[in-house]
């Protein structure tokens, strides 16, 4: 078991007006599901996705992956899990405008003190895998919108994470790109079994996913994974 997330709630303004964004979310997730986190504004997707990367901090429960509860985790050792655990694709890019291609995918291994010689070899090899090995030197600014999500994604993978979390990552993008881009990680989710979590309103992303977590006002009103343990 990947991720097993126990009773985890988060309030935001609690001393204010206090808004309860996960109210009480129980899961688990397996290696190599692909999984799509739904429901409408405000239902509390990209907090759960949030509160399982370890970009914000539960109020209350247990998040468990792989064997380490990152809810004890003090703030430096959970950038240093995050660092070699878990991988992000944001709907933004998030990518650094001055650096190339290249060098936004190989960033996250330097701070991992992978040597030079693996670097590249890995940096060349992921680039060339989402279909952007003409375009390793290029900066961002000269990239198309999916092009940009693909470094990002080739970037996600550079760690060697245990999953990727993806929030909206084909929101800005037209159709072909996002046809694209999902073709790309279902075949790196049925190739090499890492497992995608994606928070998103895209049809197009629901309809690939295996696993649909429905969220309403916080809380999980359906999964379609439990229906399919239940019938197994």
């Amino acid at each position: 078991m990947v991720i097993d997330a126990t009773n985890i709630s988060k309030t935001y303004n609690p001393d204010t007006i206090p808004v309860k964004a996960v109210d009480g979310v129980t899961l688990q997730m397996q290696r190599g599901e692909f999984t799509s986190l739904v429901g409408p504004s405000g239902s509390g997707k990209t907090t759960l996705l949030n509160l399982i990367g370890g970009l914000d901090k539960s109020d209350t429960g247990k998040i468990i992956i792989n064997g380490t509860d990152i809810t004890t985790l003090k703030p430096n050792a959970m950038i240093d899990f995050r660092l070699h655990n878990i991988g992000f694709i944001f709907q933004s890019y998030n990518l650094v405008p001055v650096l190339t291609a290249r060098e936004n995918v190989e960033f996250i291994m330097l701070l991992q003190n992978v040597c030079k010689a693996d670097r590249d070899k890995r940096v060349t090899n992921l680039l060339q895998q989402v279909g952007l090995g003409d375009k390793m030197d290029v900066r961002p600014s000269q990239l198309s919108g999916g092009q940009q999500q693909r470094v990002a994604v080739a970037r996600a993978l550079a760690s060697k994470p245990q999953f990727i979390l993806a929030d909206e990552p084909t929101a800005n993008l037209d159709s072909h790109s996002a046809t694209n881009l999902l073709d790309i990680m279902a075949m790196l989710n049925k190739e090499e079994n890492i497992t995608f979590i994606f928070s998103t309103h895209d049809q197009r992303v629901i309809e690939r996913a295996r696993r649909v977590i429905t969220l309403v006002d916080g809380k999980i009103s359906s999964d379609t994974g439990i229906a399919k343990q239940q019938n197994a």
